[in-house]
């Protein structure tokens, strides 16, 4: 009786075993794992846009100096690499057929000379012919006045026509006067100008600079230099090296952004060195071939360090946002369409938010609405994200670098 109890006994608690090892099978699984997503954190940074572009140093004028007036070389007093000042004598031409235009020119103003002269003189004469004549006139008229019939009326008339016809000759001496004084002009004009071709016959330096070719020697015959006359040949070719210019190609989509003296760095090679600068003028126009806006940059060379046709990199600095709310570029899901978004995470859950951009940068890029400082955004790719998910938030491995300038 004792082992039947033992053995009921027995099989109960192997019963019990059994149903709790069973309950133990058939309890819920745990939870599956959220997925982890990187974020950044939004806050303020300096942003700049920097424009690099490649360009080559020109010197800031430079032009072929023509002759005026055609002639031989008689003296030319420079070569490649001579550096001249403004105003200082490059070649002398001889121009025998000037000279001789000179010369008559002279005789010419001498002889407007005497005919002033002449015509002043004639003048005189006929004031004082006509003060007589009028003198006599006056008398004979006085005392065919006071006394009827002393004097006949004919010798009256008669002292009246010479004294009418010395003030004719009296103006025509005026007349005569004036236009040997508008002669006289008219040759001191002739002498002028063929002194001032004299003048040109002695070549000067239109500006401060250094030659860089020489097309004439000693003898050479130098035409004038007319635009339409396509086989005048120079003398020298002259460059000004003491200011360079930049000429760089603006692409049209920073246009809007090119402002007069907007700051530059630009980098030079050889020796390395930077140079700052500034904008000094654009065409405000596109080149429809290029879709790029010419820009260009004077550069002092007081030192002669620089010569043209150095290539140079230039950083055009477009624009400066200091203290810009901004995110990683990742960050903007639609960037640069109508529908901009960002992924905020907020305790958890993913909120899907419409933002405004400003400023971009190659690493970040300035919010305008849609986030605030503190905000965690998913950065990478956003696709299989949708709004309210439950997400684990991980700080991006870039996120140290999110108040780099």
């Amino acid at each position: 009786m004792a082992l039947s109890r033992r053995a009921v006994a027995f099989g109960l608690i192997s019963i019990s075993s059994t149903l709790v090892l069973t309950s133990c099978k058939s309890s819920t699984p745990p939870p599956a794992e959220l997925p982890t997503v990187p974020v950044a954190v939004v806050g303020p940074a300096t942003l700049q846009n920097n424009l690099v572009l490649s360009a080559e140093f020109e010197a800031f004028q430079d032009v072929d100096v023509m002759a005026k007036i055609a002639g031989y070389v008689k003296e030319i007093r420079v070569d490649i690499g001579s550096h001249v000042k403004q105003g200082e004598i490059l070649a002398i031409l001889e121009v025998p057929e000037i000279a001789d235009d000179v010369a008559k020119a002279n005789a010419g103003v001498a002889a407007a000379e005497a005919n002033v002269v002449t015509a002043q003189a004639a003048i005189q004469r006929a004031e004082a012919g006509a003060n007589i004549a009028h003198l006599s006139y006056q008398r004979i008229n006085d005392v065919s006045t006071k006394n009827k019939g002393l004097v006949p009326q004919q010798d009256v008339d008669v002292a009246q026509s010479r004294d009418m016809e010395a003030v004719a000759q009296l103006a025509s001496a005026r007349s005569a006067l004036k236009a040997a004084q508008q002669s006289k002009l008219a040759a001191d004009s002739e002498y002028a100008r063929t002194q001032a071709m004299m003048q040109y016959a002695t070549i000067r330096a239109p500006f401060t600079g250094v030659v860089t070719k020489r097309y004439a020697n000693t003898g050479s015959m130098i035409q004038a230099g007319i635009s339409s006359q396509t086989q005048s040949m120079p003398v020298v070719r002259l460059a000004q090296n003491d200011l360079l210019r930049l000429t760089l190609p603006v692409p049209v989509t920073d246009v809007a952004e090119v402002k007069d003296g907007q700051l530059v760095d630009i980098n030079i090679s050889n020796p390395p060195r930077t140079i700052h600068g500034k904008i000094a003028r654009y065409a405000d126009s596109v080149l429809m071939a290029t879709r790029t806006m010419d820009t260009q940059i004077d550069v002092p060379n007081k030192d002669g360090s620089l010569v043209p046709g150095m290539y140079a990199e230039v950083h055009l600095h477009l624009a400066d946002r200091p203290n810009a709310l901004s995110v990683p570029v990742d960050a903007i899901d639609g960037l640069g369409t109508s529908v901009e978004q960002a992924y905020v995470v907020r305790s958890g859950v993913v909120h899907v938010v419409q933002v405004a951009t400003g400023l971009q940068t190659p690493s970040r890029i300035e919010v305008l609405s849609g986030l605030q400082v503190g905000d965690a955004v998913v950065v990478g790719r956003h696709s299989g994200l949708s709004d309210g998910e439950k997400v684990e938030a991980k700080q991006a491995s870039y996120e140290n670098e999110s108040n780099r300038s």
